[in-house]
């Protein structure tokens, strides 16, 4: 059999139904299909599955011992499948500590570059601080001194009679030198070793070397009539007498406490109790409650006190909050003779922080803030003293790495450190090009892990591997366009074909055009989703690809074209920011229409999400007293009279716990359980609804509590998760799983898909309506007891906007969408605006940031961000009806609209 092929033969994972393939190694293929057809469950659940199993097979006995636990993909067999590494949306870092530079490995090198390179300079005067020996002390004393008087001094820990001993008569006391005998005090005592007139004699470099030797590597220099020098081996300032720690790489790490603020321990900020959060409702006055802390039971002793102390302070109790003068507010804070203040409740309560409810509760009302010592920089004053070209390790990792990779190249560094640093210049060089060519030149390297989304995390990784030049690999991508904008599509692309060049397989779950036409090969599964997929519809060639007749290569060849539906009257009414500066953004003024579907756009970086989400979202919803986040800063904002709220629907998960899942977080298990409960075997048995969950005790497996898997805990790997074995997986005891609605038992109802489910409730109208609703938002496939933890960022978001809207009527409502489009089939993405049309009918407004051009056209209004990104966007391109957009020559994304309409 010709090992150039990757050979699967009968995969039956999830909803595969029997598929066998052959796949050319050294290529990139391109998976795709409607949502839900399986394309995960080959790429990811059989074929990376398979080489990871095949990949521990290989590892120490230990790890072998837990092979037979382990869940092997549900395939007859694979043939030539290769060392797999898989590339996924999800971004699991939740560490502060993680940032793009230690992901990326380029911090490390920066470390190792200023410990072999770094200048040092002076923290607290600013000059550069040199190292000194004897040869170059005496060159600096005869140019700068020649002729001049001095004393040469060394500092010794020695007892005067221990000096005399060594032939050593006076000691420098108050800038004079005195004799020895007689000398009162305690050491360290500062010797005068010489006394001479500085020239360039045997004498002199005798009298230094000796010096220097006797004060172990430091001496002093006081010029009669002249300044005092100081020479020391160590990097020690002249002027103010402050010594550096040798330069380590550890030394420039925030992770480790030698390097590390004392004040933030290297987190760069610091926790701090927030007024904001304190006082949540500014508009009310203190007699009806501003004070939320105390508003709580527990402490109604200090709201009581707080009531009778502050009419003597001559504080009104009516007026509200935020009208009361700003030294009021400050008194509540610090309290004085008549009361005591919020200080001093928090005071009390820190010192039980023991008690664990006492810091969930303080927990509430603290929030991150710039560190006050490093400003954020995460490092001590002695780190920061270190320079390279001038910069310090903060300001070299704080740029967009558009601008580092500039810096880089025009590095102000002598020819001897170049040569010393020519290895690490040339890693981290390479590295920053890797990053821009994956789209992410906006980032900066000290942009925390944790705030990526699932596509920015996707790419770094890319970038990572593309570093490492690895051969004879499986590489298996999923969405990597995800987040990128058209015209950042096509270097994705590119990069792909670089791994598949250098001897790899890439197998890539997509949906972009642009990356399947660029592909070797094509692999189209369906032909619909859930129990309607499973199916090789096609495999070929990407040529044969595009003369075929199925749903995705008709969508390609612009077949498959619906005409937007828009509304046909323009938007009279507008919520209007103006003002806004935050981070990348300049002065931009804003109008985004009512009532209205309004997309914003932009590259990758131009500043969406800036104006959307961190000013546009959370000022409206401070304006509408529905949320106390801080926006960014902007000057005002108008036109929102009328709204009621606003709703944020992002792809944050909609549950931590493998316990949460579509059927909990729709509410419909609850429905569910009922049901079985009123089965007349249950009703025999005295079981209620409760009995069928899998929260508490009842029916559920006592061994897994109800999980269904248990955890093991693997040295040196990754911790692994295995099917219970009392239960198999399924949650239940036996006495639950005997009960049955419909021929169908409690675990065989979490394990449907939401198609099969929407049949077999059909009856049920309260389970029935958001089963129908996540058929039509592309959400069939799904199995209702799925669990949230395995959910992409993009399907949680879908799951969001069904709650919304089997949530019951919602009007005068403005509701942000990031990216909806996420993992969605061209097909499936005309679904998705019904939807959201739906929610607009209804008296509602839709602000959607997204790059998908079939959403832009099918907008009411445009809002384009530019023109590029990181500090060359932040501005206003365009405002306006799509068609429109078209002509805008400034806009990236205006020129590909044109091409689409």
């Amino acid at each position: 059999m010709s090992s150039d092929k990757l050979i699967i033969k009968g995969a039956k994972q999830n909803n595969l139904k029997n598929i066998s393939l052959e796949l050319p190694h050294n290529r990139v293929i391109a998976v795709t299909g409607l949502s839900g057809s399986g394309k995960s469950s080959l790429a990811f659940e059989t074929v990376f599955a398979e080489g990871q199993w095949r990949f521990i097979e290989s590892l120490s006995t230990y790890a072998r011992l837990f092979l037979e636990k382990l869940d092997r993909p549900d395939v007859e067999s694979i043939e030539n499948v290769r060392p797999a590494i898989a590339l996924e949306q999800k971004n699991p870092v939740r560490s502060s500590r993680s940032t793009v530079g230690t992901l990326t490995e380029i911090y490390d090198h920066l470390r190792l570059l200023y410990s072999k390179i770094g200048v040092p300079h002076c923290p607290a005067c600013g000059e550069e601080i040199r190292k000194w020996d004897p040869a170059s002390i005496v060159e600096e004393l005869i140019a700068s001194h020649e002729d001049a008087k001095a004393m040469l001094v060394f500092e010794s820990p020695l007892m005067p009679d221990k000096l005399k001993l060594g032939g050593y008569a006076r000691v420098l006391q108050g800038g004079r030198a005195v004799d020895i005998e007689g000398l009162s005090g305690e050491p360290p005592f500062e010797v005068v070793l010489d006394r001479l007139v500085i020239r360039d004699e045997p004498r002199l470099a005798d009298s230094v070397e000796s010096a220097f030797t006797e004060g172990h590597g430091r001496m002093k220099v006081v010029v009669i009539d002249g300044p005092t020098r100081i020479f020391s081996r160590h990097n020690t300032c002249e002027k103010c007498d402050i010594e550096l720690p040798e330069p380590s790489p550890i030394l420039f790490s925030f992770n480790h406490p030698v390097g590390a603020c004392p004040e933030c321990k290297g987190f760069g900020n610091v926790l701090r109790y927030d007024e904001d959060l304190i006082v949540p409702a500014p508009y009310i006055s203190l007699e009806k409650g501003a004070i939320e802390p105390w508003e709580k039971p527990a402490a109604s002793w200090w709201r009581r006190q707080m009531i009778k102390g502050v009419k003597k302070s001559g504080i009104s109790l009516k007026t509200p909050y935020n009208e009361l003068p700003e030294e009021h507010r400050k008194l509540l804070f610090t309290g004085d003779e008549n009361f005591h203040g919020i200080d001093s409740f928090f005071d009390e309560l820190e010192g039980k922080r023991y008690k664990l409810h006492v810091r969930v509760f303080l927990s509430r009302y603290r929030k991150g803030v710039r560190c006050p010592a490093c400003k954020g920089k995460r490092l001590n004053p002695n780190v920061l003293a270190y320079r390279v070209s001038g910069l310090d390790i903060h300001e070299i990792s704080d740029m967009p790495i558009s601008s580092l990779t500039k810096t880089f190249s025009d590095l102000d560094i002598s020819l001897f450190d170049r040569d010393v640093a020519k290895e690490i210049l040339s890693q981290v060089e390479m590295k920053l090009r890797f990053l821009t060519r994956v789209g992410l030149e906006y980032l900066t390297l000290t942009r925390e892990a944790k705030t990526l989304s699932g596509g920015e995390y996707q790419r770094v990784n890319l970038s990572n591997q593309l570093a490492s030049r690895l051969m004879g690999t499986l590489y298996v991508l999923d969405e990597p366009t995800v987040g990128l904008h058209k015209r950042d599509t096509e270097r994705v692309s590119d990069i792909l074909g670089e791994l598949a060049e250098l001897g790899n397989t890439v197998m890539v779950v997509e949906h972009d055009k642009g990356v399947i036409e660029r592909s070797d090969w094509v692999v189209e599964l369906g032909p619909g989703g859930g129990h309607l997929g499973g199916n090789i519809v096609f495999t070929g060639s990407i040529k044969d690809f595009i003369k075929a007749d199925t749903l995705t290569s008709r969508h390609i060849r612009e077949k498959v074209s619906p005409r937007p539906r828009r509304k046909k009257r323009p938007p009279v009414r507008f919520v209007t920011i103006t003002g806004a500066t935050g981070n990348n953004l300049k002065q931009v003024e804003a109008a985004f229409p009512l009532d209205s579907i309004t997309v914003v756009s932009g590259v990758s970086g131009s500043g969406k999400s800036t104006l959307v989400m961190d000013t546009f979202a959370k000022a409206l919803s401070k304006e509408l007293q529905v949320g106390a986040q801080t926006p960014l800063p902007y000057s005002s904002i108008s036109g929102h009279e009328s709204l009621k709220t606003v709703k944020l629907i992002d792809q944050a998960a909609i549950g931590r716990s493998p316990r949460s899942n579509p059927a909990t977080y729709l509410k419909i298990f609850d429905h569910i359980r009922k049901l079985f409960a009123a089965t007349p075997e249950a009703r025999g048995l005295g079981y209620g609804p409760g009995f069928f969950s899998f929260n508490v005790p009842g029916g559920r497996c006592e061994t897994c509590k109800g999980e269904g898997y248990e955890q093991l805990e693997m040295y040196f790997f990754e911790d692994l998760y295995i099917k219970c074995e009392d239960c198999g997986g399924k949650r239940y005891s036996e006495s639950a799983l005997g009960v049955k609605y419909l021929g169908k038992n409690i675990h065989e109802v979490l394990d449907m898909t939401v198609e099969e489910a929407a049949s077999h409730f059909s009856s049920v109208n309260q389970i029935g309506v958001k089963l129908s609703l996540m058929r039509e938002i592309g959400l069939g496939y799904l199995r209702l007891g799925q669990p949230a933890t395995t959910l992409s960022g993009g399907e949680a978001q879908r799951l969001k906007l069904c709650a919304e809207l089997g949530s019951g009527r919602q009007r005068d409502a403005v509701y942000i969408l990031d990216e909806p489009t996420v993992g969605l089939h061209p097909n499936d993405v005309d679904d998705l605006m019904k939807v959201i049309r739906m929610l607009v009918e209804e008296g509602n407004s839709v602000v959607i940031i997204e790059h998908n051009l079939d959403v832009i056209r099918q907008a009411d209004w445009v809002i384009d961000i530019g023109p590029e990104g990181g500090d060359k966007g932040g501005s206003v391109l365009f405002a306006g009806l799509p068609e429109d957009l078209a002509e805008e020559p400034r806009s990236h994304t205006g020129k590909y609209l044109k091409k689409l309409l």
